[in-house]
């Protein structure tokens, strides 16, 4: 096979599953019958003219006729009055006469059998229009009703091309969703373990919270450290040591309640 024979094969079976693809038969059964009906009132012209062909004969044939009879009767007032050369003249005018009535007859014959095989094939053609409609439109309906059947199977096996854009968002938008769920879980993870820090100051381990309430009670020892060197302060130097004593000890020891210190002989109230 040359390679233009086999150029020109694909070409045809690619045009004919291009095509195959873009028919409707609904619409080329519409189109059938849009023929048929188009030939139909063809047909109908045809008996429409061969009559009107035919009556117009008749109406020659009547005019011709009436032509003859006259002749007839002039001849024979012709003769009556002697006149048989007139007369002669007349017989021998309808004679011509009778002689195109005959023709005319003969056509006339011809076109109402024309005219009655047409009429006979308008009505075959006709009851043939009317069964293709018949025909037709149970074709269509059914063919509606396949093609929804197919969309409806193939919406509910998801095999569809919308169906199947549709899964594939949801998909889509359920590994976004896990994935969100695992770096949300991942960082809560985190900022427990101290790894990441919370800029927010809403979060904080028990460790950094129990160094922020010593610092605090470090400024109070220093203060009343400074005071009992000025002689401002009623806390002996023994009661600031055993508050420094008492921050370095463990925390769960807070919770006790701590001891009142002694007062010494002689200091002041």
């Amino acid at each position: 096979m040359s390679v233009m024979k086999r150029l020109s094969m694909i070409f045809k079976s690619k045009a004919n599953k291009a095509l195959d693809k873009m028919e409707d038969p609904r619409e080329t059964l519409d189109y059938s019958y849009q023929r048929q009906l188009e030939l139909l009132q063809k047909v109908r012209r045809g008996v429409a003219d061969v009559a009107t062909s035919r009556k117009r004969v008749e109406l020659q044939i009547n005019q011709i006729e009436a032509q003859a009879r006259k002749l007839e009767d002039q001849g024979r007032k012709a003769l009556s009055v002697g006149r048989e050369d007139l007369a002669r003249e007349a017989l021998t005018r309808r004679g011509s006469l009778n002689t195109q009535i005959a023709d005319l007859r003969v056509q006339h014959d011809n076109l109402q059998a024309e005219e009655e095989k047409l009429t006979t094939a308008s009505h075959r053609l006709q009851a043939k229009v009317d069964a293709f409609r018949t025909k037709k439109e149970t074709i269509k309906a059914t063919y509606t009703a396949a093609e929804a059947q197919t969309r409806i199977n193939e919406a509910f096996s998801g095999i569809s091309e919308e169906m199947g854009d549709v899964g594939l968002a949801i998909q889509r938008a359920e590994d976004k969703t896990a994935q969100m769920q695992a770096r949300a879980g991942a960082i809560d993870e985190l900022l427990a373990s101290g790894v990441l820090d919370d800029f927010s100051g809403s979060r904080g381990d028990d460790i950094q919270l129990e160094l922020d309430r010593m610092g605090g009670r470090d400024v109070e020892l220093e203060l009343a450290k400074m005071k009992a060197e000025l002689g401002m302060g009623s806390q002996p130097q023994q009661s600031i040591e055993q508050g420094q004593a008492e921050g370095q000890a463990q925390p769960t020891q807070q919770n006790h309640t701590q001891q009142q210190p002694q007062r010494q002989p002689g200091e002041g109230v």
